[in-house]
């Protein structure tokens, strides 16, 4: 069979590559797809086309079994409604269950109705009454855009003059665009940041024959500032780790109690069509983990080191997904480690510069038990891979322990060339993790 793949990013790369390795997957069509998926064995990029309507009719022309919607952006557009009304069976929630990522007031307003374990907040449209409660809460406290905003919307103030100018950014100078006309201004918690990808199964349909689910995968664990220990500015991710060694069963018996139940609950009382994934991002605390917030799709660099230890088949999985067989489905995971530190370009979270040749040893990465999943680089004419975004690639590694998997990520990406590289050298160290401490 043929099956879809929606995005341009080092995500929607590692998804095509699983996808590929299934025995029940002919090609995986990538729309548009880049510099990565343009290489990857029974891949095939196809550009140009971005119209919802258009994704759709490619996708029956092809003759595609089922699309996977990688980025949220589509999603909250209501391209997976799009997909399902010309009969194209989709990956990835309809714009009702997106929301959850979309607007953070209505994510708040869903935890606190289902009683979902998350920070303390209030949500504002007017920035008077949002300085007059910080100046009521004092600080240290966290500021959110209340849309879609890239990984730009979010502040952590230390102090109240912190908050006071995000508040002034946001809602005044619309340094966001109309992301930032409401604010959710959050407790802030003290802990530890974990991610916990899962697949998500739930439909009407389904619920009235208890076929409704929500399956996590293992855990994982970003690091977003740029540089090592932790310090600098916030960006998409500077790399992950899987799974996280300092995640205990009591977590994770919590965080099913107190996070996962409740949310499958809430989606099956809202009715949401909701088949596709969820990412958990979560804060443990010592008063057990708390949601930070939902992302209705797979986490980006967190696929890039969850997906290489799978040990079952990703397309199979997606059909459950779609089916509502997913309560049965059979997954397995691989022992061992996974380290994905992430190259950037020069001068990223800022300007950068693009169009620059990489070049890396094919040898040592087959040798590493390592994989170069692209992000930001696209090919020119003759095939030649060149950085066309801020971050351009992750060198994915497995290790039998944690320290195997570090060794091995970092010995491939040494061989990675292009102008102004950067890379954090710590992604999964001791002091590399993000935490509530200031």
């Amino acid at each position: 069979m043929k099956v879809l793949v929606i995005g341009s990013g080092g995500r929607e790369h590692a998804i095509s590559w699983k996808l590929a390795q299934s025995s029940l997957v002919d090609e995986v069509i990538c729309v548009p797809g880049n510099g990565g998926t343009q290489h990857e064995p029974k891949c095939r990029n196809v550009a140009g086309v971005s119209a919802f309507e258009d994704i759709a009719a490619l996708a029956k022309k092809e003759q595609c079994a089922f699309a996977v919607v990688g980025p949220e952006d589509p999603l909250a557009a209501g391209l997976a409604d799009v997909l399902w009304q010309n009969g194209i069976p989709t990956v990835g929630p309809k714009a009702k269950g997106a929301n959850l990522e979309a607007s953070k007031d209505a994510a708040k307003t869903f935890m606190a109705k289902y009683g979902v374990a998350c920070a303390e907040s209030a949500s504002f449209t007017d920035a008077a009454s949002a300085h007059a409660y910080i100046d009521e809460k004092g600080a240290p406290i966290v500021i959110k855009a209340d849309g879609l905003a890239a990984g730009k919307g979010v502040v952590v103030a230390a102090d109240a003059a912190t908050a006071h100018s995000a508040i002034d950014d946001f809602m005044g100078a619309k340094t966001l665009g109309d992301a930032g006309n409401c604010v959710v201004i959050e407790e802030y918690l003290q802990g530890v940041e974990i991610s916990i990808l899962a697949a998500v199964s739930v439909t009407k349909e389904m619920a009235a024959e208890d076929k409704c689910t929500i399956v996590p995968f293992t855990t994982a664990r970003d690091h977003k500032r740029l540089l090592d220990g932790a310090k600098g500015p916030n960006t998409g991710g500077m790399g992950a780790i899987s799974p996280v060694s300092d995640v205990t069963e009591e977590d994770l018996a919590a965080f099913r109690k107190t996070i996962l139940e409740p949310t499958l609950r809430g989606l099956i009382a809202e009715e949401m069509d909701y088949r596709g994934f969820i990412f958990f991002g979560l804060m443990l605390t010592k008063n057990g983990p708390k949601l930070l917030e939902y992302n209705v799709r797979l986490g980006d660099p967190e696929t890039q080191a969850v997906l290489p230890l799978m040990d079952f088949d990703f397309a199979a999985m997606c059909q459950a997904i779609i089916d509502g067989s997913l309560k049965n489905f059979g997954f397995a995971w691989k022992p061992g480690f996974v380290c994905a530190p992430v190259a950037v370009s020069g001068g990223y979270p800022k300007a950068y510069g693009k169009g620059y040749e990489i070049t890396y040893d094919k040898e040592v990465f087959a040798a590493k038990d390592a994989k170069l999943f692209v992000a930001g680089a696209k090919c020119d004419d003759k095939g030649t891979l060149l950085t066309s975004g801020g971050r351009v690639l992750a060198s994915s590694a497995y290790g039998d322990t944690f320290e195997k998997a570090w060794q091995n990520a970092y010995a491939a990406l040494e061989t990675v060339s292009f102008k102004d590289i950067f890379f954090r050298k710590d992604i999964g160290l001791p002091g590399a993790a993000e935490s509530g401490e200031l």
